[in-house]
């Protein structure tokens, strides 16, 4: 059975999953402490109930007189469509504000990074009359606020957060991936110094750390199994008369020939195909999962850029599959994600629009045919798929049904597959070794043993791996 903290329906009244109400202890300790840290930065994975946990938490301070007035920072409009949607269950009177007014004098404040930068003196002035009363500023998926320490002002989010909210009693952090490309800092975040190889380096250290593995074996959220599709890639030499040089995609280990081998694999028209057989086979598992698990099911496919996704889309129609393409571009893009959610397509493909925040249960396979390999786009892409709908978890066996994803058998996709059920400590400079956190707060990410289930033995093969903790990679031999 779900947890009612999911269920959203105010009858019986919530309760909170066990991290939630520790989230709640934590906010009240920091606030009987007074003078210590204000910030609190929550690292939980998708469909752990982020929103719900923060806004629980604030629900009960202010039935306790700890806080009276509360401002929810977001970066996207449909994540503020859900926040609005679960404070209103709650009846917790949250106000929508963009900048077209002045704020209206409810008990919170929703508000975008992006309104809260272009307008930042007009909500300095509001929050200004709110110093006699303490207030809790919530910032979602809160590493997008970057704080570079050379030029405070290049940032405009974090920047803009930082001085709207110096005057909270706490500032609260949410996100899925506290950790950030540019390896800058974030806000609402605390840094610890650490020593590593003789060498003082900073690391970010969540408060409350919920790994994926965590929620799936409580039944929260579903497995992932990985489908990595191999193959051989040709490339040119200089001197057009010799034979091209191949490159087995899995076991590429220099670098430049790596990314050129991805850049390869995801073209449809390529000679490898293996951009097709992975949209194929992801094909053919969605109807699977169709014909004996979910019949509402539906996919999402991750392109390259806009022109590459019109491929995709017009490849997936002329199989008979009702397909939508988003993208950042599109004005109809919001309203053909609402589509989708509602059952209207059968495939979602996106470039940038269906990672954070994204919430369709409906997703059951993922097919990554992107060049963007970090581990937090890859992470951020594939957990779409992880979320339940409420009548599904009080049907399905604990653990729940599996979702899938396909990909061409990149290296490093790969490596982030293993490990994207565990939470890893996010380092503000390089580092070499990884150092377990002391306090405990947020166990180190690792790799468990054994070798992956492993159909064929060369390269062509699609390489198998299950389960929350995903096993050791094994190179695959290339034939004699």
């Amino acid at each position: 059975m779900g947890s009612l903290s999911f269920a959203l329906s105010g009858r019986p009244p919530l309760q909170p999953r066990q991290w939630q109400s520790r989230l709640i202890q934590l906010l009240r300790s920091r606030l009987l402490q007074g003078g210590g840290s204000q910030d609190v930065l929550i690292h939980a994975g998708p469909g752990a109930g982020k929103t719900l946990g923060a806004l629980l938490g604030v629900q009960q301070l202010r039935r306790e007189g700890r806080v009276e007035r509360f401002v929810v920072f977001c970066h996207r409009t449909a994540i503020a469509g859900q926040w609005l949607q679960a404070a209103e269950r709650l009846g917790l009177p949250l106000s929508d504000w963009s900048g077209q007014a002045e704020p209206a004098p409810a008990a919170g404040l929703l508000l975008s990074y992006q309104s809260a930068a272009l307008h930042r003196l007009t909500l300095e002035h509001q929050l200004r009359q709110w110093h006699t009363t303490p207030w809790l500023a919530i910032a979602d998926e809160v590493h997008h606020l970057g704080i570079d320490p050379d030029d405070p002002e290049a940032a405009a989010w974090g920047h803009a957060f930082d001085c709207l909210s110096s005057t909270a009693a706490l500032r609260l952090g949410l996100t899925g991936t506290p950790f950030r490309a540019d390896q800058l800092g974030f806000c609402a975040a605390r840094r610890v110094q650490v020593r590593e190889a003789g060498e003082l380096v900073e690391r970010i250290v969540p408060d409350l750390c919920v790994e994926p593995r965590q929620l799936i074996a409580a039944g929260d959220v579903r497995p992932l199994e990985f489908r990595f599709q191999d193959g051989w890639v040709d490339h040119a030499r200089p001197d057009a008369s010799d034979a091209p040089e191949r490159s087995c995609l899995s076991s590429e280990t220099r670098e430049s020939w790596r990314a050129r081998n991805l850049r390869r694999a995801i073209r449809l028209a390529d000679a490898s195909s293996i951009a097709q057989r992975v949209l194929l086979q992801a094909r053919d598992r969605l109807e699977q999962v169709r014909q004996l698990q979910h019949p509402e099911a539906g996919g999402l496919v991750i392109a390259r850029d806009i022109a590459h996704a019109r491929q995709i889309t017009q490849l997936l129609l002329e199989q008979g599959d009702r397909a939508l393409l988003v993208h950042s571009l599109d004005p109809e893009a919001e309203a053909r994600l609402v589509a989708f959610k509602a059952g209207q397509a059968d495939w979602l493909v996106s470039i940038d629009m269906c990672s954070e925040g994204f919430d369709a249960p409906r997703l059951r396979v993922v097919a990554y045919l992107s060049t963007v390999v970090t581990r937090s786009r890859f992470v951020q892409a594939i957990t779409r798929a992880v979320r339940l709908h409420g009548d599904q978890a009080s049907s399905e066996p604990v653990p729940r049904h599996p979702s899938f994803v396909y990909a061409p058998a990149d290296p490093l996709l790969i490596s982030h597959a293993r490990s994207w059920s565990l939470s890893e400590p996010y380092l503000l400079r390089a580092r070499s070794l990884l150092v377990t956190d002391a306090a405990g707060a947020c166990p180190v990410g690792g790799e468990s043993q054994g070798p992956p289930a492993a159909i064929a033995d060369a390269a062509g093969a699609v390489l198998a791996m299950n389960g929350p903790q995903l096993p050791r990679f094994v190179q695959q031999r290339r034939p004699a």
